[in-house]
């Protein structure tokens, strides 16, 4: 295996002084709960949601001081998807880094390999495990690399993924200030093969509904569902 991720390393330019890191941020929980008589079983949801925190942060901070001098509006909307899980999900398979993600049985019968949701989540962890092992600056630099192409499509105009929460809140906010708020219903199945239901509220009042593997996911679903049945007009 660590041959195999001395290839990563190589394709993100990056040298881990502690190869587990790296080796964590690849490791699904599928495969972790299949495969508990490793000596290395933790699987990658905790450093994801750490690189996902930097990973916002640096793109905010990019957007903020773009000498095109976005507004607020407009850095969210980009910011939106330039880290969306399409846009994550192509620069990881840019590299072919989505091979590297290590999987359990069920999920590599399901294609696993080829999820968006499940290949940027391990985008994130990789930011993650990069800040762990070398630092802020050393983060920031993997994520222009792996997102440069997307960065410049998406500043100059072009629409790489589907954003639904971003496109409904643009549709919601066209008649003024509203409140939008996405509530998990219920989450379903194992541990380590939940399913998340979510809802999205215009005002307190329900427009939509949807699920997925993860919470991200579930929130897309929903909102897409509301733009379908464009229930609040």
């Amino acid at each position: 295996m660590n041959n195999e991720l001395e290839v990563l390393e190589e394709k993100i330019n990056y040298k881990f002084k502690d190869i587990k890191k790296l080796r964590i941020a690849l490791t699904h929980k599928s495969y972790a709960y299949e495969y508990t008589t490793e000596a290395m079983t933790e699987y990658n949801e905790r450093i994801e949601f750490l690189g996902d925190a930097i990973l916002e942060h640096v793109i905010s901070d990019y957007l903020y001081n773009n000498e095109n001098k976005y507004s607020e509006g407009e850095m969210s909307k980009l910011r939106a998807s330039i880290v969306c899980e399409t846009s994550l999900s192509i620069a990881m398979k840019n590299i072919g880094a989505h091979d590297f993600i290590r999987l359990g049985k069920g999920e590599i019968k399901t294609d696993g390999k080829h999820k968006d949701a499940i290949i940027a989540d391990a985008f994130e962890a990789i930011v993650g495990a990069v800040y762990l092992d070398g630092g802020y600056e050393e983060a920031k630099k993997v994520i222009f690399r792996l997102l440069n192409r997307q960065i410049e499509q998406i500043l100059s105009g072009k629409i790489i993924n589907s954003d639904y929460k971003t496109v409904l809140q643009e549709e919601l906010q066209k008649n003024g200030t509203v409140k939008i708020e996405y509530n998990l219903i219920k989450e379903t199945g194992p541990e380590h093969d939940k399913s998340f239901f979510m809802e999205v509220l215009l005002n307190g009042k329900k427009i939509g509904e949807g699920y997925g593997k993860n919470k991200k996911q579930a929130e897309q679903s929903a909102a897409k569902d509301a733009l379908n049945k464009k229930g609040w007009n």
